[in-house]
């Protein structure tokens, strides 16, 4: 493994001459747009890391400060704080320009982002570095990527966490400390691009109807509690009150048409637009306004969500993609692993880079490496202990920062007789490493758990990570439960979908707060436009139980050379507890089948 120079100097490398602003934010709760920032420091560098600037402040949330007793911000403490309106143009001035860095950055932006729009504004900066992401690149072997952690292995003191003024100033020395490492590694920086919103309003969620779907109406028949209805064309009573009437009722208001809608309502059944055609393909009724006016007038009881099933739903479904890959029966055990790893594990603790080689035979050599006990990377780490080089990855632009490393260069035959070397320097908390199929049980579900998927950074197309929330039928009870870059966070925020760079982005799911119809999370990655997996390689997996801590398990995943959506991963219930499962099946078709597939109404 690389031990990396822990040197105090800024890098000298063009590519990562930035004007900064580092950010900390101490909140009342963890929902941007709910809950509000209660403490807030910002410090400025300039290129070469010199200090230009520095602001803190408490604010008055006007509101309930939330876990004094994790920030220590007493309503007495903040009662005579400017408000963030007060200091909105001071916090504007020091962003505008600059990229701002903060650990686990989108938690920071996405606040700012809420309170800016509070005073009908918006953060003026155009791109983000999440220290927490860098790391994770970087590698640096610690036992996690916490701040503090993170702190004391670049040499710098924390004095007060949870500080805001003190979390920032410590923020410079491991933004110094990771740009110094990513420069020996020759990383691209994971900045992702952030402009400026006018429209990034308060978060209003969805309410989710809180009913199973009872099936479609029946002609002559009653509205039912938890029935999916879409609404098309002109109405005389404006949509905005017939949807609020509706969900009132219990109704769920769908924006689309699919095999799972119970009732369209339209004054034109003639009119032939996408929802009506829809419709009649899918064989859905139509009722007219009066008609469904005089059906919610008596809206029947309808069965709640998390109680048994005494019936099957009577609604035509599409057959679940995910039916090719049952879960397996397996013991219960910590870490269930097929046979492949039965072969001994020679390799173990060591870290494998395969460069070069087609998809496939790229592919071969890395489950090679992990049926011998390696894990496999996608991009150089300070973790990587060994290079595994293919025909033509020897032209490789990496091959120069490696050979400057002196990490161990190997063809392919040194996967078929390993030798067992020690490992030097720094080594990383022990993760489980999965093969394709294998799971893990999750001890501790009172945390949130995160799945995090990364590719390789050279990859040029665009990767978006997508989770489906599914009951036992393996359909999502409500469009609610799809959640993806448009829609990035379930309405009761069970869910939620994080973007830390351009080539990683990342699950979180509460399993606690899980309605109990949730029997599984689908944690899936689909590609945008013609490209396919080939394209992008693998993509690597981890699972870890909070912010920054050690990943539990770890799995590097192939799909063919023509497919352009691969599951993941998949956390399930099983018996009082949860599993992860390592998938990596792929799928030939795009994301909108993906999801038509667990029942996702998609917009043509």
């Amino acid at each position: 493994m690389v031990l990396l120079s822990s040197s105090p100097k800024w890098p000298s490398f063009p590519d990562y001459f930035h004007d900064w602003a580092l950010v900390d934010v101490e909140t009342s709760g963890l929902r941007p747009g709910r809950d509000r920032v209660l403490s807030l420091a910002v410090l400025t560098l300039d290129a070469r890391g010199n200090r230009t600037g520095e602001f803190s402040t408490l604010l008055n949330p006007g509101c309930d400060p939330g876990p004094v007793h994790i920030h220590g911000l007493t309503p007495a403490r903040l009662a005579g704080a400017p408000t963030f309106e007060d200091v909105a143009p001071r916090v504007g001035a020091l962003l505008r320009g600059r990229v701002l860095v903060a650990h686990n950055a989108q938690f920071d932006y996405d606040f700012l982002a809420h309170e800016f729009a509070h005073v009908r504004s918006w953060v003026p900066v155009s791109r983000r570095l999440c220290t927490l992401a860098l790391n994770r690149l970087v590698g640096p072997g610690t036992p996690d990527l916490k701040l503090g952690t993170l702190a004391a292995h670049y040499g710098v003191r924390q004095e007060k966490a949870h500080d805001a003024q003190d979390d920032v100033r410590v923020l410079s020395g491991i933004l110094r400390g990771s740009l110094g490492a990513a420069e020996q590694l020759g990383l691209a920086l994971p900045l992702l691009e952030c402009p400026p919103r006018q429209d990034y309003k308060p978060f209003v969620p969805k309410t989710p109807c809180a009913y199973r779907n009872p099936g479609r109406l029946v002609p002559g028949g009653p509205l039912v509690q938890g029935m999916k209805v879409a609404i098309t064309g002109e109405t005389r009573v404006s949509r905005e009150e017939l949807v609020a009437r509706s969900v009132a009722a219990g109704l769920n208001m769908m924006t689309s048409v699919s095999g799972q809608t119970c009732v369209v309502v339209t004054n034109d059944p003639g009119a032939g637009s996408a929802k009506l055609n829809r419709a009649v393909r899918e064989g859905v009724p139509l009722v007219d306004e009066p008609t469904y006016l005089r059906l919610l007038e008596d809206v029947r009881p309808g069965q709640a969500k998390g109680t048994a099933r005494p019936v099957p739903v009577p609604v035509p479904v599409s057959v679940p993609v995910s039916g090719s890959v049952p879960v397996p029966s397996l013991p219960a055990q910590r870490v269930a692993v097929p046979p492949a790893r039965a072969g001994g594990a020679v390799l173990a603790g060591r870290r494998v880079l395969v460069l070069g080689g087609t998809h496939e035979a790229a592919a071969e050599a890395r489950a090679r490496a992990v049926a011998l006990g390696a894990s496999a990377a996608v991009n150089l780490s300070a973790s990587v202990s060994d290079v595994v080089v293919l025909p033509g990855g020897e032209t490789d632009r990496r091959m120069a920062r490696i050979a400057v490393l002196g990490l161990r260069v190997h063809d392919a035959d040194w996967l078929h007789a390993p030798v067992q070397e020690p490992v030097e320097g720094e080594s990383e908390a022990t993760a489980a490493v999965l093969v394709r199929g294998a799971v893990l049980d999750l001890a501790d579900t009172g945390t949130a758990w995160t799945v995090a998927a990364t590719w390789r950074q050279q990859t040029a197309c665009e990767v978006d990570l997508v989770a489906f929330a599914v009951d036992e039928r393996e359909q999502v009870p409500g469009d609610e439960d799809f959640v993806f870059y448009g829609a990035p966070e379930h309405p009761d925020g069970t869910v939620r979908l994080a973007t830390d760079g351009p080539t990683e982005q990342a699950v979180s799911v509460d399993l606690e707060r899980l309605p109990l119809e949730i029997h599984r999370v689908v944690v899936a990655a689909a590609i945008d436009g013609a490209a396919t997996f080939s394209d992008v390689g693998a993509v690597e997996i981890t699972a870890t139980c909070g912010i920054g801590a050690a990943p539990a398990a770890r799995a590097t995943l192939d799909a063919a050379t023509t497919e352009r959506t691969m599951i993941l991963a998949e956390l399930y219930r099983r018996g009082e507890g949860w599993r992860l499962r390592a998938v990596g099946q792929g799928y030939d078709h795009g994301l909108a089948d993906l999801a038509r597939g667990y029942g996702v109404d998609v917009a043509e």
